[in-house]
């Protein structure tokens, strides 16, 4: 592949008060006022949780979804490191930026929901350690790979603060980390998967499998090219930048390679096992599981032949209906088909209150996503100008 010019990092620079960073401010304050009340007088003055769904939106969205969703900087590694594609090097930095505020906040995530959460500590205690537990390896995994990519993206600070031998000593050991980075997201990634096989028969057959940790590794893979795309264009459209067509061309084509994989592992799943036919009941778990799977085959009318992967509109198409899929997976898992056959009556929409928090939450990334790319060297080097 041809070399290009201006990859070089570098601060996009610009005003940080506009109209998105103060509307993102507003939203994480009234977050803060949420959890202020949640920490004082408990889940019950705020969120709509109960006895057969202990889970709301703060776990499945939070933590669930949002772990997903920050699987772009672990999905340009694979490219970069395991299949040495470093023409992809450019996109690695942004990427890494967008992990790290996803998974940073899904560890919030977790905190906000603990009943007893003085007792959060317990976690890291080896005494109340169960090697068994499915949520303990998620857990463990996640902060450890949260301590990892604030590592692995230190060198931007470095860079900033003018600290080139600090960085060229971490540069040296680099290489442990970014292996480390490789390997935890696949356990944890497949771990959460694995948190609905434990359910047994409370969800609904479309989603409970063993094979479902697979499915949760593949999709989170697929998912990450996706949020690429979508941040590319994003950042692009924002910053007044060009796109970089010619990284997002070549791993739009990954992606759908990845995202077959999972469509026929997905599909031969439910063939063998021979839970297709509750797709065609007339509830609304089949709705939801359909609306899934259109999502997900969507990318292929969108940019499946050279030409229309040459289009940015219908890159960042592909890209939503990636992340729409990927979050609809998840979300019917873990909420819409569960209770299955329970008989229970237990019902659950989430609260105002948490919708904010949610909402505050991914304010909070976007915030500082725009701080950081604004101030520090993230996104390639180009001479384009700048938006206020």
């Amino acid at each position: 592949m041809a070399q290009h010019q201006h990859t070089s990092p570098a601060p996009v620079g610009g005003s940080l008060i506009n109209a998105a960073t103060l509307v993102c401010g507003v939203l994480i304050a009234v977050m803060a006022a949420i959890l202020l009340v949640r920490f004082v007088f408990g889940l019950g003055a705020v969120t709509n949780v109960n006895d057969g769904y202990s889970w709301g939106i703060w776990v499945v969205v939070d933590v669930m979804i949002g772990s997903a969703l920050a699987c772009g900087g672990f999905s340009v590694a694979l490219l970069v490191y395991i299949f040495n594609k470093g023409d992809y090097h450019p996109l690695i930095r942004p990427a890494l930026l967008a992990s790290l505020f996803g998974y940073t906040l899904a560890g919030g995530g977790i905190f906000f929901d603990l009943g007893r959460w003085w007792n959060f500590w317990h976690i890291f205690w080896p005494g109340y350690v169960n090697a068994n537990s499915v949520m303990f390896e998620v857990a463990a995994c996640v902060t450890a790979y949260i301590m990892v990519m604030w590592i692995e993206f230190s060198p931007v600070f470095l860079e900033k603060l003018g600290l080139h031998d600090a960085k060229k000593k971490l540069t040296k050991g680099l290489f442990f980390f970014i292996a480390l980075g490789m390997v935890l997201p696949m356990m944890h990634q497949a771990s959460l998967g694995t948190m609905l096989v434990v359910m047994g028969g409370q969800v609904n057959p479309l989603w409970q499998t063993p094979m479902v940790p697979l499915i949760y590794l593949l999709t989170a893979i697929v998912i990450g090219y996706g949020v690429v795309l979508f941040e590319s264009c994003v950042a692009a459209s924002a910053y007044r930048r060009k796109i970089e067509m010619h990284l997002l061309n070549p791993m739009s084509k990954v992606m759908l390679g990845v995202l077959a994989v999972y469509l026929i592992v997905r599909l031969g799943d439910l063939l063998a096992r021979g839970a297709l036919g509750e797709a065609f009941k007339p509830n609304l778990q089949a709705f939801a599981f359909w609306l899934e799977n259109l999502c997900f085959v969507a990318p292929f009318f969108l940019i499946g032949n050279v030409e229309s992967r040459r289009n940015p509109a219908r890159l960042f198409l592909a890209g939503i209906a990636i992340m729409l899929g990927g979050i609809l997976l998840r979300l019917n898992g873990f909420l819409i088909g569960y209770g299955h056959h329970t008989g229970s009556g237990w019902t659950y929409f989430p609260s105002f209150t948490e919708v904010m928090v949610t909402t505050g939450m991914f304010s909070v990334e976007v915030l500082g996503y725009i701080i950081i790319t604004r101030r520090f060297p993230v996104l390639p080097r180009e001479n384009a100008q700048v938006a206020n």
